[in-house]
């Protein structure tokens, strides 16, 4: 097998790397993407680490860029996204950058902070002029005032109307008039109304109104239609007391005039202060739009070239130094097949940096367990991320990406069995695949269309698969396609007598009996028969057919996964797992489910529709298989109890050998097998040769010293780490989890039948309320990758309670189906111990999918 169906053959590397040119050998390590570093200083921590105040200073940079992208993005400017990946710039060019970047962020802060201070002005000064214009209809003026009344003035809110104030008696005392005017959040104006009586008792007077235009609140951002206020008093103190209650409220208080001409000129240099203001914020905007855009033009590079530098820096330190503080030696994980591209990367950077001393590269043995790498492209990748999801397999184990590319496909187009729509999802799955290098749809901040595009191979296998399926169920939008003509005649049911006009007169349903000659001509070449769509019973037909179909898709699907156990067992050369494991995995799989198979195509071949009456219930036989009970009248064949109680005793008896089997061997193995192995093997060499073959294989035991001094030390550190409990616990557990996940799994193969038939079901109902048009809406709900924002408005009520059901349980029910399909071949492919950790994450997740779709029902 390749790497493509089993992970890459890797191996422990040492890289001697010139302190003059490592820098420049990680960044080619790096762009080559080969070897994956170990930290050779566990014990070191990180501010004591010899490049750490290069990874400050990288810091410090990545702030700047996050800085200047932040201000980017406020400013809708859009992004020059490149295909180019620049390298990581030289350390000498580093400063350069920086500069450029603490030169760039000085000016954009200091242009922010002036702009900023400029708007705030002029913010201040428009509400000014605001509060200033309604204030002036809050006031009666008087162009004369008579001597004996005459105050210090000359305008003041008229008090004829209130009673609560006695204007002579105030006047007698020497209590002075004033005004206190602003602005404040129309939310706030009644409080605060409520708090100017409660705490001057009646001494002022309030007088309010909104603005017709809004203005933007200087501290959220946002538009608000401003109250103006106009607070007349009488007195210093009931006046302090008001502004401490307008300083509480955050009122905006600007200075009142007193006197109408005072009024006038301060309006008149508001509007040209205004004026001026709009002109300036106007040309600093544009410098700071041209300021971001030219930061724009490089800030997707120099985010790039930080972080393959912090990058860089983060390896150097990874390694350790030689005594000389010369050399830094790295320790990588390689694959075999690339330790010639490493020692060229090597090279290459030994060269840029013009090092006198080459860098080099030593495979040394290890028995440490390597890291598992598997090597994707842009048309696996998605379905490898599938697999992933559930768990990485151990190293140099099968993998089952590539058999998930056919397998998960194919039963989601079981399940979305219609041509039609299997169609339009190929055609926008193939768009997508055609335009995949355009920038605008693979730089997109919307989440959504991500997913869809990170995923458009998997909808285009998904939409090529059922368009198969859609041809076998025969379904092209709910309707049937007769393209090679039905098999059914209705002509043979007159020419025999059997139907006479007052039978098609009087009778709603009648029925074409297959036994009748000419009835039945023979089965359709390609799918289903066309007239099935005008049965009555179409529904349970297809019940019928997709129910034993889906179980034997299922069981197919399970033996599958076990028979690729096999060749993990042949690699690792653990032939014993081939007796013990597998022989009774397939045992059990086969002597019960397997017979079960057997049975459903055994029927169909067996019984023709003149004998259909007298078939038996597969169910019932299974049943009765299992409490071994005869059932005499109705048997598929001769012999069939003695055949069932010989099945069912043989996969008794395979789950006592897988329990016991494997551990009991291996206990045997470490404890009494291993002296019969010892003198087994003495045995053959004193045979095998004389004297002076023995000293030959001395010698050449001596020259591989190290190799067979490693093996003997792993052999050692493996007796000493044996388990005889961990092992049969291990075991115990395999072994219940295979049994029932046999029987679980083939209950969940169910759900191909069911979300099938819920599909058929919907288009039934679809086409009977002459509502088609909603099928490519239904068809992108049932693919699970969809989210409807809007409803046809022409659905009628009934069908929309029904279409709600539909999708709760359409979408449910396929987040239950997922993770049976993926974790069978993760399961018997021995890596099961990794689905456990997201069977939790699968629960919770199916937890709140219903939720949401349940709160959308509603």
């Amino acid at each position: 097998m390749g790497s493509m169906f089993r992970s890459e053959e890797m191996c422990l590397a040492q890289l001697f790397l010139q302190a003059a040119s490592a820098y420049d050998c990680v960044s080619e390590l790096g762009e080559a993407g080969l070897v994956e570093f170990r930290d050779l200083n566990p014990n070191v921590t990180t501010f004591q680490r010899k490049f750490v105040s290069e990874m400050r200073r990288c810091e410090e940079m990545e702030k700047t860029l996050g800085y200047l992208l932040q201000e980017i993005k406020k400013a809708d400017i859009s992004l020059m996204d490149s295909d180019v990946n620049p390298v990581a710039p030289l350390p000498k060019h580093v400063l350069k950058i920086q500069e450029q970047l603490q030169q760039l962020e000085a000016e954009l802060r200091e242009v922010t902070k002036n702009k900023e201070t400029l708007k705030r002005n002029f913010l201040e000064l428009t509400e000014y002029n605001q509060m200033l214009r309604v204030t002036q209809n809050f006031v009666k003026r008087t162009s004369e005032l008579d001597l004996s009344h005459q105050t210090q003035f000359e305008e003041f809110p008229s008090l004829d109307k209130e009673p609560l104030m006695d204007y002579t008696n105030m006047q007698r005392l020497g209590a002075k008039l004033g005004f206190i005017a602003g602005i404040i959040h129309p939310w706030k104006i009644g409080p605060f109304e409520r708090m100017l009586w409660r705490v001057c008792k009646g001494y002022t007077i309030l007088t309010y109104e909104e603005l017709d235009i809004p203005l933007e609140d200087p501290e959220s951002g946002e538009d608000v239609k401003w109250v103006v206020f106009l607070v007349s008093y009488w007195g210093e103190q009931i006046g302090q007391k008001v502004k401490k209650i307008c300083d509480c409220y955050h009122c905006h208080v600007y200075p009142y005039p007193n006197t109408n001409q005072e009024r006038k000129d301060i309006v008149a240099g508001l509007n040209t202060r205004i004026q001026d203001l709009h002109t300036v914020l106007y040309r600093t905007e544009e410098y700071l739009q041209q300021v971001l855009s030219k930061a724009s033009e490089s800030i997707h590079t120099w985010l790039i070239q930080v972080k393959k530098m912090k990058a860089i820096y983060h390896i150097l330190n990874l390694c350790s130094f030689d005594v000389t503080n010369k050399c830094l030696i790295a320790e990588v994980w390689c694959p075999v097949a690339d330790l010639c591209k490493v020692r060229q990367a090597l090279e290459e950077g030994s060269r840029k940096s013009s090092a006198t001393v080459p860098s080099f590269v030593n495979r040394i043995p290890t028995t440490d367990t390597p890291p598992t790498l598997l090597r994707t492209n842009k048309f696996t990748s998605g379905f490898q991320n599938i697999v992933d999801a559930y768990g990485v397999g151990n190293y140099r184990e099968v993998n089952p990406g590539p058999y998930t590319i056919i397998t998960f496909p194919f039963l989601f187009a079981v399940m979305f069995g219609d041509f039609g729509h299997g169609l339009i999802m190929s055609l926008f799955a193939l768009w997508m695949v055609l335009s995949e290098n355009n920038p605008k749809l693979k730089h997109t901040r919307n989440e959504i269309w991500n997913t869809f595009f990170d995923g458009r191979y998997i909808i285009l296998m998904m939409g090529i698969f059922s368009l198969y399926t859609g041809l076998i169920y025969n379904d092209c939008f709910s309707k049937s396609l007769n393209i090679f003509g039905s098999g059914w005649s209705v002509k043979s049911m007159y020419d025999s007598n059997i139907w006479k006009n007052d039978d098609v007169r009087h009778n709603q349903y009648l029925t074409l009996d297959p036994n009748v000659t000419g009835v039945f001509r023979g089965p359709y070449p390609f799918g289903i028969d066309p007239i099935w769509n005008l049965a009555s019973n179409r529904l349970s037909f297809l019940n019928s057919f997709k129910m034993k179909m889906s179980v034997i898709l299922g069981i197919a699907h399970m033996t599958f996964g076990v028979i690729l156990g096999v060749f993990n067992h042949l690699h690792f050369k653990k032939q014993f797992n081939i007796y013990l494991v597998f022989i009774p995995e397939m045992l059990f799989m086969m002597c019960l489910f397997g017979y079960l198979v057997f049975m459903i195509i055994y029927k169909w071949l067996a019984y023709t529709a003149a004998s259909s009456d007298v078939a038996p219930s597969i169910l019932i036989h299974f049943i009765n298989m299992f409490v071994m009970q005869r059932s005499e009248e109705s048997k598929l064949y001769f012999g069939q109890n003695g055949v069932q109680i010989f099945l069912v005793v043989i996969s008794i008896l395979s789950i006592p050998v897988l329990l016991f089997g494997k551990p009991g061997y291996l206990y045997w193995k470490h404890h009494g097998g291993r002296n019969f192995g010892t003198y087994r093997k003495g045995y053959t060499l004193v045979r095998r040769g004389s004297e002076e073959d023995v000293s030959l294989l001395r010698a050449h035991e001596m020259e591989q010293g190290d190799v067979h001094s490693s093996h003997t030390s792993q052999t050692d550190g493996a007796e000493q780490e044996f388990n005889f409990g961990d092992i049969f616990m291990h075991q115990a557990i395999h072994t219940i989890e295979y049994c029932l996940g046999c029987v679980s799994n083939t209950a969940s193969y169910l759900r191909l039948w069911a979300l099938s038939l819920a599909h058929a079901r919907w288009n039934f109902k679809t086409s009977s309320t002459q509502a088609v048009d909603t099928s490519f809406l239904h068809s992108l709900l049932s693919c699970s990758f969809t989210t409807v924002t809007t409803l046809p408005r022409k659905l009628p009520c009934a069908c929309e309670c029904q279409w709600h059901d539909h999708v709760m349980q359409l979408l449910t029910n396929v987040l239950h189906w997922m993770p049976y399909q993926i974790h069978m071949l993760l399961s018997l492919l021995k890596i099961d111990h990794y689905f456990y950790c997201n069977l939790r994450y699968l629960q919770v997740l199916r937890c709140i999918l219903y939720i949401n779709v349940q709160a959308f029902s509603l």
